[in-house]
């Protein structure tokens, strides 16, 4: 169903709608965009939600396109004054669950709820997103519901306002499969899926362009992570926060606390269904699975999946069940692996990553905090792999949902490249300010948090600042939580915090080292940003993030944009102003996008290594394009170009990263014959 005149995907770009940024506010940048050198608007979800919801995804009515943001007729001018200027439209759905709320009428009709969502009345439960009560469980494996909760998506389909879809949380469906293989079937568009890869996890067969991109966030993340950065800062962070345990054995304990707590209701569920198998068989079979599910349903069962129920620490009867070959276990094995991505989630996500925090810059959805590093060999492999499966996977580095933005992250990444100044300083600023510990706290585990947090994200304000801390001890769960909140233990982390910002010893010797590591920083993420947009894939650029943009978690990262100076500084730069450090990532992201603009086949094209030295990662895109970016960050990529006459695209910009152009007419640079690349 896709349109005549649809654009290619080259460059998506997030905009994250709501009450207060409606489609009338999107429309006035949907110009600036198209100058950036954009493709498509990534759009949030826009189908009716909660009143007041800043997100989209407690959806109330899928029937209808939200008025709060503007209405159907809203969003249809967007997608007009898009097509206008050559953009298309992708547009973010969530099929999982909508809201457990008076304002959704099918909730709110016994009838319909039964029909619609995932409940039991006969015992009271429901199934929820995650572990929030107020979002209930859809049943999409039911054809009738798929209609009627994707007709109004389907009709913006079959009629050219959207021009790809975005499926947030396939994972908590019955059977992910087949709601693609019908979606596909019925929409006819380029699909993209919120799908976590844990490490050695591929993407299955399925009918989608690929993921939104986790994975690659996580490969350029510990590509920029110095090896020799290891043992300093483990040493460091063990011996001042007193925390020797492995990022594993963080992650199986708060898996567990998870099943035993918010997600007792589902264990007893799956104990109904399997009344003869021992409680901690049916626990240990959802917390040992290494990833966020197996795919098994009667009649498909992968050799995957056999190997990750093989793997698991339960009774053979536990594993002849969710093997199928017992009768009747359908809705067991159904409830299991709709249970094992929450706890997967909520346990590593949403608790070991604000346990385990030796580096804030890895702690990152979809991402392994126990790898410190990848060679630049293990990201080439990942990249020809992803230009032969899913050469339009989306590329990204931050995301709605990332618990830094790419920016606060490097600045992270760049401690590890001069780790002894580092812990130098972080001792020294435990020293400084033992006196503000009081016997409430905080923890040497929290004052570490602190000081990261500050370096990736300073200037903050401390309303920021004490929000972000809030939610981190929350989710920690050590000394407060959501459920039942310890407000003074919160205080007195805040407090030190408060006092921290009026310490002039701590603020004499951080300020002068933050700015060391912003600058630094800023190198690590225009390397990122570059490769961002031309490795294998779709770049993707989250609103604000084609400029700097210092971000932490949810809320954080939707905080009102200034939008005007950012097409202030673009026009300045189309007009041929040279690149300062205020507009140096932009320059970049818009000289590659404009390049994958101007000559979009060698980027369709392979992707193939280029001879560099330890400290440069180099390839050529289609044998025409040459992307260069130095992994650490005060030099400039190192590489010996391939014969031929090449354009700088860059005009010679000093900024640790390489793009040039063939322009003369010899053939393209082919591999070797010995060589077995895709």
């Amino acid at each position: 169903m896709s349109r005549p005149d649809a654009p290619a995907w080259r460059a998506t770009y997030r905009i994250q709608l709501s009450s207060t940024f409606t489609f009338a506010d999107a429309l006035e940048v949907v110009s600036y965009l198209a100058d950036l050198g954009i493709s498509h608007l990534y759009l949030s979800p826009v189908l009716e939600s909660v009143s007041g919801s800043t997100h989209g995804y407690d959806g109330t009515d899928p029937t209808r396109v939200s008025a709060e943001r503007g209405g159907e007729d809203g969003l249809r001018a967007l997608a007009d004054e898009a097509h206008r200027h050559g953009l298309g439209i992708l547009l973010d759905i969530v099929p999982n669950h909508l809201a457990a709320s008076d304002e959704t009428p099918w909730w709110t009709d016994p009838a319909e709820r039964a029909a619609v969502f995932d409940v039991d009345d006969d015992r009271g439960w429901y199934r929820r997103f995650f572990d929030i009560d107020g979002l209930a469980g859809v049943r999409q494996e039911d054809p009738d519901v798929f209609e009627r909760t994707h007709a109004k998506v389907l009709e913006l389909v079959r009629d050219g306002v959207v021009d790809g879809l975005r499926i947030d949380h396939p994972d908590g469906l019955a059977d992910p499969a087949g709601y693609l293989d019908r979606l596909a079937e019925r929409a006819g568009v380029p699909v993209w899926i919120e799908k976590i890869l844990h490490t050695g996890e591929r993407l299955r067969p399925w009918p989608v362009e690929g993921t939104v991109g986790y994975e690659v966030l996580g490969d350029l993340d510990h590509l920029w992570t110095a090896p020799a950065g290891e043992a300093p800062i483990t040493t460091v962070y063990r011996e001042l926060t007193g925390d020797l345990q492995s990022f594993d054995a963080v992650v199986s304990q708060a898996k567990q606390e998870q099943i035993r707590g918010a997600f007792a209701p589902e264990l007893a569920n799956l104990a109904r269904l399997a009344p003869d198998i021992g409680s901690i068989e049916l626990e240990r079979a959802v917390t040992d699975l290494p990833c966020y599910r197996t795919y098994i349903s009667p009649g498909s069962i992968a050799d995957e999946d056999r190997r990750l129920i093989a793997g698991l620490r339960t009774s053979e009867a536990m594993r002849s069940r969710l093997l199928l070959e017992m009768p009747g276990s359908e809705e067991l094995v159904a409830r299991y692996q709709q249970l094992t991505p929450p706890v997967s989630a909520k346990g590593i996500e949403d608790t070991a990553f604000y346990r385990s925090i030796r580096l804030l810059a890895h702690n990152e959805v979809g991402g392994d905090p126990g790898t410190w590093t990848r060679s630049p060999g293990e990201v080439h492999d990942a990249s020809v792999d992803r230009a032969a499966h899913h050469p339009r996977n989306l590329l990204a580095t931050t995301t709605h949902d990332t618990k830094r933005s790419a920016d606060t992250r490097a600045r992270l990444l760049s401690l590890t490249h001069d780790a002894d100044r580092f812990t130098q300083h972080i001792r020294r600023w435990f020293a400084l300010t033992d006196d503000l510990v009081t016997d409430r706290g905080p923890r040497p585990a929290e004052r570490w948090y602190l000081f990261q947090t500050l370096l990736g994200a300073w200037p903050i304000t401390f309303d920021r600042l004490e929000e972000h801390l809030t939610k981190a001890l929350r989710e920690a769960g050590r000394i407060t939580d959501w459920v039942d909140p310890d407000t003074d233990g919160e205080d007195a982390v805040i407090t030190f915090a408060r006092r921290l910002l009026e310490h002039s010893a701590f603020w004499a010797d951080f300020s002068p080292y933050a700015a060391e590591v912003a600058m630094a920083g800023e190198r690590i993420s225009i390397g990122q940003t570059l490769l961002r947009a031309t490795l294998p894939g779709v770049c993707d650029t989250y609103q604000g993030d084609e400029s700097w943009f210092l971000s932490l978690v949810d809320p954080d990262v939707r905080r009102p944009l200034d939008w005007s100076g950012r097409q202030a500084q673009l026009r300045a730069l189309i007009e041929g102003a040279p690149p300062t450090r205020a507009t140096a990532k932009l320059f970049v992201l818009h000289r590659a996008l404009d390049l994958r603009r101007r000559r979009p086949d060698p980027f369709a094209g392979d992707h193939r290594p280029l001879d560099a030295p330890p400290g440069t990662f180099a390839f050529l895109r289609g044998g025409q394009i040459a992307v260069a970016a130095a992994i650490e960050p005060d030099r400039e990529p190192d590489v010996t170009l391939p014969p031929g006459r090449w354009h700088d695209v860059l005009d010679g910009a000093e900024l640790g990263v390489g793009l040039w152009e063939r322009l003369d007419d010899e053939p393209p640079v082919r591999n070797a014959p010995d060589e077995d690349q895709p």
